[in-house]
């Protein structure tokens, strides 16, 4: 019999890779107001395990749902979706 997996997944953006093996993933999400029925974006940061270091400021990245690693840490890096684009260096003439 297989096992199902229950663990929620979310896509978003790496704000933060300050620290060792630990990325801070922004969320967007949209939801509607409950008086004037207007569709708002709301924000949350999610602390996630990035065992590899790979991940950069701007990367789209994938989290799951895992154990607690830490006291705010319940999420890890799946896999990186999209690299950042750095701008070319512009020479000077």
């Amino acid at each position: 019999m297989e096992k199902t997996n229950n663990r929620k997944t979310k896509v978003g953006t790496v704000v933060s890779n300050a620290m060792q093996k630990t990325v801070v993933v922004e969320v967007e999400r949209t939801v509607q107001h409950p008086v004037f029925f207007k569709y708002m974006r709301r924000k949350t940061n999610f602390m996630a395990h990035d065992e590899s270091s790979e991940c950069k400021l701007g990367d789209t990245v994938e989290i799951k749902e895992c154990r607690p690693l830490s006291r705010r840490k319940r999420w890890c890096v799946t896999r990186v979706i999209r690299h950042k684009e750095m701008p070319e260096a512009v020479e000077a003439v």
